[in-house]
C-alpha cells in the first residue's frame, strides 16, 4: 500500500509539473503572440502614411509632366506664328504667350507636403523602441522560467540573488567613480572661464569652494552606499545585527552637514553683500546706464554731457515715446540711446535694470551679473570689467567671440532671442563710440513737446485770466 501511494504521488507531481510548464507556455505564447500582432498594427499604422505621401508625389510628378506635354503643342504653334506674321503680329503673340505663362505658371506649383523620409525615420525609432522592450520583456521572461524550474527541482538559492546584485552595484560604484573623474577633466574646462570683473573673481571662489565640497560629499557617499550593500549583503548563514539607535552617529551627521551649509550660506551672503552694498560716493563716481526690458528687447540709455540720466514716467508713453522719457526733465534732453551696451575697461559702471511690461533677467554670463528686472521698481548693479572684448578674444583664440547681455527669465515666444551685444573697450575708443550714437531727445519730440508746453502755457494764462 505504501508503494502504490509513493508511485502515485511521483506520478501526481509529474503530471502537475507538466501541467504548470504546459500553462506557463501557453501563457507565454499568448502574450509572444499579443506583442508580435501589437507591432504589426503599428507597422501598418504608420506605413499607410508613407504609401500616401509616395502616391501623392507621383501623382505630382504624373500632373508635372501633363502640363509639360500640353504645354510643348504651344510652343510649336508660337514658334511657327512668330515666323510667319509681321513684327507687330509677333509682338502681340509674345506678349499673350507671356500672359499665358504666368497664368499657367500657378498650377504648376506644387504643393508643400512632409517628406515621407520623415514618416520613414519615425517608423524606425518606434519599431526600434518596440523591438528593445520585446527582448527586455523576453529575458524577463526566460529568467522567471528559470527560477521557476529551480524551485520545482529543489535547486534554487534564494541569496543568490542578493549576490549578483550587490556585485552590479559595486561595478556601477567604479563607473560612477569614473564618470565624474571624466566629466572634469574632459568637461570641466569647456563650462568654466575666469571672470572679467573684479567682483566676479570673489563669486568664483564662492563657485569653486561649493563644488569641492558637494563634490567630496558625492563621492564618499556613493563608496559607503556601494560598498555596504556588497559587504552587508544577506547570505545564508548569516544574522543581521539590529542597530536601531546611536546618539553619536545622530548628532555627527546632523551637526556637520548643518555647520558646513551654514558656513557656505553665511559666505555667499557676505560675497553678495561685498558686491551690491557700494558706498555712495563710489556709486556717484561710476559710468550711469539704464537697461529697460521688454517683451523681447532691452533698450538702453546712456547719460550725456551732464552724466544724469533723466527721469522716465509710463504715463508719458507714446509712439513717438515708446520709452516714456519725462522730457519736462532737463537732464533727459541729451541723454543717449546706445545701439549696443559699450563699456570702458577698468571703469566702475553702475546698472539702472528697470522692466517696461513683465519679469525679465539682466544676464551676462562673463560678467558673473544677474539681476532682476522688475516692472515699476528699478535694481541696481555695479561692477568693472577688466578685460576688454579684444583680449578675450585673444585668450580664447576665437576672434568673432563677444560678450553678450541675455534675459535669465522666460518671459514669452521670443525669450531666446531676447539679448544684447556687449563690447569692453578702451576709454577713447568708448567716447569715440559715443559720439556717434542718436540722442532720445529727437526732433519730431522737440516738437511735440514744444506743442505741448505752448498748449499748457494756453490753458493757464486762460485760466488766470478768467480768475481776474
Amino acid at each position: 500500500m505504501r508503494v502504490y501511494i509513493t508511485k502515485y504521488s511521483f506520478t501526481f507531481k509529474g503530471r502537475l509539473r507538466k501541467n504548470v510548464i504546459k500553462e506557463m507556455s501557453f501563457k507565454l505564447n499568448n502574450r509572444f503572440k499579443s506583442i508580435s500582432g501589437f507591432v504589426l498594427a503599428l507597422g501598418l499604422l504608420f506605413a499607410n502614411p508613407i504609401l500616401a505621401s509616395q502616391q501623392d508625389t507621383v501623382a505630382s510628378d504624373s500632373a508635372k509632366a501633363a502640363t509639360t506635354a500640353v504645354a510643348a503643342p504651344a510652343a510649336t504653334d508660337s514658334v511657327a506664328k512668330d515666323t510667319t506674321a509681321a513684327a507687330g503680329t509677333a509682338a502681340v503673340a509674345s506678349a499673350s504667350s507671356t500672359t499665358e505663362a504666368s497664368a499657367a505658371a500657378p498650377a504648376v506649383e506644387e504643393v508643400k507636403q512632409i517628406d515621407p523620409q520623415v514618416y520613414k525615420n519615425f517608423t524606425y525609432y518606434v519599431l526600434l523602441f518596440l523591438v528593445v522592450c520585446t527582448i527586455v520583456a523576453v529575458i524577463g521572461k526566460v529568467l522567471s522560467i528559470y527560477e521557476l524550474t529551480r524551485k520545482m527541482n529543489g535547486k534554487y538559492n534564494p541569496f543568490a540573488n542578493n549576490t549578483f546584485q550587490s556585485v552590479l552595484f559595486f561595478i556601477f560604484l567604479v563607473v560612477f567613480l569614473y564618470g565624474v573623474y571624466w566629466t572634469y577633466v574632459h568637461w570641466g574646462a569647456a563650462y568654466w572661464r575666469s571672470a572679467v570683473t573684479e567682483h566676479g573673481a570673489r563669486i568664483d571662489t564662492m563657485f569653486i569652494i561649493t563644488t569641492a565640497i558637494t563634490t567630496f560629499v558625492l563621492v564618499i557617499t556613493h563608496i559607503l552606499l556601494m560598498t555596504f550593500t556588497f559587504l552587508y549583503r544577506m547570505r545564508a548563514k548569516r544574522q543581521a545585527y539590529y542597530y536601531p539607535h546611536n546618539n553619536a552617529i545622530e548628532k555627527l551627521w546632523t551637526i556637520v552637514p548643518a555647520v558646513v551649509l551654514t558656513v557656505l550660506v553665511l559666505f555667499g551672503f557676505f560675497t553678495w553683500r561685498s558686491i551690491t552694498n557700494v558706498p555712495e560716493d563710489l556709486q556717484k563716481s561710476a559710468l550711469q546706464i539704464e537697461v529697460l526690458g521688454e517683451q523681447f528687447q532691452w533698450n538702453v540709455r546712456y547719460p550725456g554731457t551732464d552724466g544724469v540720466i533723466g527721469k522716465r514716467n509710463y504715463k508719458m508713453t507714446t509712439p513717438t515715446n515708446p520709452y516714456g522719457i519725462d522730457f519736462n526733465d532737463k537732464n533727459s534732453w541729451d541723454d543717449i540711446q546706445g545701439s549696443e551696451i559699450w563699456l570702458p575697461v577698468n571703469k566702475p559702471v553702475r546698472f539702472h535694470i528697470v522692466s517696461k511690461d513683465i519679469i525679465h533677467s539682466f544676464f551676462i554670463p562673463d560678467f558673473r551679473v544677474q539681476i532682476n528686472a522688475v516692472p515699476g521698481m528699478t535694481n541696481y548693479f555695479q561692477f568693472t570689467p577688466t578685460v576688454t572684448t579684444e583680449e578675450m578674444r585673444d585668450r580664447l583664440g576665437d576672434y568673432n567671440y563677444d560678450f553678450v547681455m541675455l534675459c535669465n527669465k522666460i518671459c514669452g515666444s521670443a525669450h531666446w532671442n531676447m539679448q544684447k551685444k556687449v563690447v569692453v573697450v578702451t576709454e577713447a575708443q568708448y567716447k569715440e563710440w559715443l559720439a556717434k550714437q542718436n540722442k532720445y531727445f529727437t526732433e519730431d519730440l522737440q516738437k511735440e513737446f514744444s506743442n505741448k508746453t505752448a498748449n499748457v502755457k494756453k490753458d493757464s494764462v486762460q485760466v488766470t485770466a478768467s480768475l481776474n
